[in-house]
């Protein structure tokens, strides 16, 4: 047998709140809504039904058995209603306890910790799992569904029309040289310079790997490669070492007091755009909201701020 149209979730709201207070001031003020309207609902989902719920005694309802006999089905029908619509804000991670975000290591020394600081700030509650890797493993994760959101860098704007971006800082590229390097001292570098140097580098996949090579085509020539490694801080051991040098962003700085970044010239100026990521059809996630309200106030903090923090 077909439902009646006008059997609606919250007409059924009204009557539970009514069979619960049995009175219809009360109702109206729990529900925040006239005495007139609750009266309607209770009338028009009496029709509905084709069947009588209360009897009239001067200008008070009194329920009937059919109405305690609907309550019982009713109040499942809601139950089962809103454990449906936890459940699925649960599957897509909308508002979960949990938040799984993505970042590069270069970004765990300052720019993240203070972003989840500012985070735990807004949502005590909330836990939060932190994945590492490079630009493309994490893109990857986050259209996967692995990972909620990312902190990455790009080149440019973000052209993935299912992501939703918020810009943090730029970060400028520098030649990274071992302390004490015969190119320590130096303003700036000509990279052209460097045609004879050997370099350590990031594998594929990562932002600064994307830099180093885009670095190189405005130079004009192929650096002479002699190592590549899956991590940044095995890339600075090396670099420190006198092992090569490389190209890196200016946040790495601080992560060793062992290797010295020197501005590159003008021709050869690149930089990285850090940026959260988030799917655009979560934008509304209470959780995102909160994450991306941080990264705009870490971005308004550096704005006008040259380098990295």
């Amino acid at each position: 047998m077909a439902i009646d149209d006008a059997i609606t979730l919250k007409k059924m709201e009204v009557f539970l709140a009514f069979m619960t207070l049995n009175n219809m001031a009360r109702v109206s003020e729990s529900l925040g809504q006239s005495t007139v309207s609750v009266h309607r609902a209770l009338h028009s989902l009496e029709e509905a039904l084709r069947c009588p719920l209360f009897k009239h005694e001067g200008r008070n309802l009194i329920p009937l058995q059919t109405a305690y006999t609907f309550a019982e089905y009713a109040k499942r029908v809601i139950d089962e209603c809103e454990e449906g619509v936890r459940k699925v804000r649960d599957a897509g991670g909308f508002n979960a306890p949990r938040l799984k975000i993505g970042t590069l290591y270069s970004l765990t020394l300052r720019c993240i910790p203070q972003l989840v600081i500012g985070l735990k700030l807004r949502k005590p509650e909330l836990d939060i799992d932190l994945t590492m890797g490079s630009n493309r493993e994490l893109l990857q994760s986050l259209v996967d569904g692995q990972l909620d959101a990312i902190v990455i860098g790009l080149h440019g704007e973000n052209e993935n029309s299912g992501l939703v971006s918020v810009p943090l800082f730029y970060d400028d590229i520098f030649l990274a040289a071992p302390v004490g390097s015969p190119y320590a001292g130096n303003k700036q570098i000509d990279l052209q310079d460097f045609r004879a140097e050997k370099f350590v580098t990031l594998s594929d996949g990562f932002a600064t790997t994307e830099d180093f090579h885009h670095c190189f085509e405005l130079a004009g020539f192929l650096p002479n490669i002699g190592m590549r490694v899956q991590d940044i801080f095995s890339l600075i051991n090396l670099i420190s070492g006198g092992i090569g040098y490389s190209l890196l962003p200016g946040r790495v700085g601080e992560f060793s007091s062992r290797i010295e970044l020197i501005p590159l010239e003008e021709r050869y100026a690149s930089r990285q755009q850090i940026t959260l990521l988030l799917p655009k059809n979560r934008e509304r996630d209470p959780n995102l909201l909160a994450l991306a309200a941080e990264c705009r106030m870490y971005g308004r903090r550096d704005s006008g701020k040259d380098g990295f923090l």
